[in-house]
């Protein structure tokens, strides 16, 4: 399994080998779990518990602005050249679907800015997002997260899982 820059979809059979691969190289991961929660509220739950955020997000706002700026400081400020974030139960419900092409949105956006030399001061951060949709969900083709966008632009691994600690946009 190649740990390259960008948003893919996975199937859940393949989430041992990324967690694997990641761990033989050294890459950080961070497992955000919905647990089989859907819409804003469970996105932003699960981002304030597994992923770094700098600033941290206020609990009582779900602004996806805020969201998207607060976890690209986040991993930006790990300072580390590579990042996986791997997100195994994610799936769209009837109500929610606006909400998860948006989260996707904003995981894409990472990826990109970060990626950027300029955004990051000569430090780009490769982040590779694999998202494994929740048993029962129709696959779509890879090519197919990247494409269908209608908005514009907790867990660390090395060698193990261990919980991410705070102490260490637009609608569709």
């Amino acid at each position: 399994m190649v740990i390259s820059p960008g948003v893919y979809e996975v199937s859940g059979a393949d989430i041992a080998e990324i967690l694997d691969e990641a761990a033989r190289q050294g890459v950080p991961v961070f497992i955000l779990s919905t647990a089989g929660r859907t819409g804003r509220e469970a996105f932003f739950s699960a981002v304030r518990a597994a992923l770094p955020l700098d600033p941290p997000l206020q609990a009582v706002r779900l602004v996806w602005e805020a969201l998207a700026d607060s976890l690209r400081g986040g991993l930006d400020a790990l300072n580390t050249p590579r990042v996986v974030i791997l997100w195994p139960d994610a799936r769209p419900v009837a109500g929610a679907e606006g909400d998860f092409v948006i989260a996707l949105d904003i995981l894409r956006e990472t990826v990109a800015t970060l990626a950027d030399a300029q955004y990051t001061n000569g430090r780009p951060t490769h982040v590779c997002v694999h998202i494994a949709p929740a048993p029962h969900h129709h696959r779509q083709h890879p090519r197919a997260i990247a494409a269908d966008s209608t908005a514009s632009p907790g867990s660390t691994r090395s060698a193990e899982v261990a919980e991410w600690s705070p102490a260490t946009a637009a609608s569709a």
